[in-house]
């Protein structure tokens, strides 16, 4: 069974998580027959780590890795591969990926473009 998880930053203020929770929720409704988790960088929890743990322990055996970022900075470029090689190694008998930061996907961009043209209207 395959899994993803939607990776975002954290925040110290709980409200911050509140579209992570959406997009969860509008994943869940859009392929209920897909698994899918949140998690986060810091600050907030479950961390990666963690959710992959909890992923691993109900019999998950890949995960695709999401990180809802808007690009590629110093956290991706650094913290993250170091993260998802700790993760490799801690859980072998798991096939871990993941694609690119979700901000660099011109869908994303265009989503955003039509956001802005409805919002300055």
């Amino acid at each position: 069974m395959t899994a993803i998880i939607f990776f975002g930053h954290g925040a110290r203020d709980i409200r911050w998580r509140e579209p992570f929770d959406r997009l969860l929720d509008l994943w869940h409704k859009a392929y209920p027959n897909t698994r899918a988790e949140l998690a986060f960088l810091e600050l907030m929890t479950p961390s990666l780590k963690d959710c992959i743990s909890n992923l691993n322990y109900q019999g998950i055996r890949e995960v695709k890795i999401i990180p809802v970022f808007f690009g590629q900075g110093g956290h991706l470029r650094n913290d993250f591969p170091v993260l998802l090689d700790e993760c490799a190694q801690l859980f072998p008998e798991m096939r871990l990926s993941s694609s690119s930061a979700v901000g660099e996907s011109d869908q994303v961009l265009q989503a955003i473009i039509g956001f802005a043209m409805e919002a300055s209207l």
